[in-house]
């Protein structure tokens, strides 16, 4: 085990984590539509609708232009949601809905980095209301995340800050900076290619579950390609990790309010292959 610790004079190093897909199966977000309509955030006609995007995500196969469509629809869907009734909506769901769903692989890699002394960061282009409680649950250090903007408690639909590619990168790199962390020795997790300039900026890249650009990708450079298939409640595997061991401290734009919506609006960009057209 003591082969393993890092050598704290040495710089800081870190390992960033994409969400979805990556260390939980479904997405963050959409998971929550059901308790969303529940609650009175949405109509049958849109949890359903919502449900469909869940499985277009999971299956990888919108194009470009239906992403846009439904981006723009989401985006409008949550104009107006109460921030307070979000925050508690998520709270009152979390571990029935998103413990069941953690890969039990990725759980088993967010031990072995702490373990190893290196911090965890949450980097997703879900919201910030959803990603934060989340991260929280993991026992993650960090977490960068997409934010709207609120005014008078309610979410506008306009986004403030969207994580999400190159944004992803420079919060990597932001991070970097103001902690010290020697990016050549850190490590980052992800399974879309619209998140390569992520896994560019680290000594160590991994593809998990990767799309198929990514898998092109990673096959060419020679990064490691990961397969999570066993989602697991923490508590079954791990009770250390049941339990948050730490605060979470949130990354990115300051703003009034961070927004769950803002999750919504992740999937329209989600599976644009080419990055470089953002």
């Amino acid at each position: 085990m003591l082969g393993i610790v890092e050598n704290h004079s040495l710089p800081r190093t870190a390992a960033f984590f994409d969400l979805d897909k990556t260390v939980i199966a479904k997405s963050s977000t959409l998971t929550f539509s059901k308790s969303f309509y529940q609650g009175g955030l949405i109509n049958r006609r849109a949890a359903l609708r919502t449900a469909y995007t869940q499985f277009v995500f999971l299956a990888g196969g919108a194009d470009h232009d239906q992403m846009e469509r439904m981006r723009e629809y989401l985006s409008a869907l949550c104009r107006g949601w109460n921030v307070q009734q979000v925050r508690e909506i998520v709270a009152e769901t979390l571990h029935d809905l998103i413990d069941p769903i953690i890969y039990d692989e990725a759980a088993s890699l967010i031990e072995e980095h702490h373990a190893a002394g290196r911090d965890v960061v949450i980097v997703s282009t879900s919201g910030a209301e959803v990603v934060e409680p989340i991260g929280e649950l993991l026992g993650a250090d960090r977490v960068v995340a997409t934010r709207m903007v609120v005014e008078d408690g309610v979410f506008t639909g306009e986004v403030e800050y969207y994580a999400y590619g190159p944004t992803k990168a420079e919060a990597i790199a932001e991070l970097a900076e103001s902690e010290g962390y020697d990016l050549d020795r850190c490590y980052a997790y992800s399974d879309s290619a619209t998140d390569l300039p992520m896994l560019e900026a680290v000594g160590h890249p991994h593809a998990v579950n990767p799309d198929r650009a990514l898998r092109r990708e990673a096959a060419a450079r020679g990064w490691p390609i990961l397969s999570f298939s066993r989602p697991v409640r923490l508590k079954q595997r791990l009770p250390s990790l049941s339990m948050p061991p730490r605060p979470v401290l949130v990354v990115g734009a300051t703003v009034a309010a961070a927004a769950a919506a803002a999750g919504l609006v992740w999937y329209a960009h989600r599976r644009r292959t080419p990055y470089a057209q953002i």
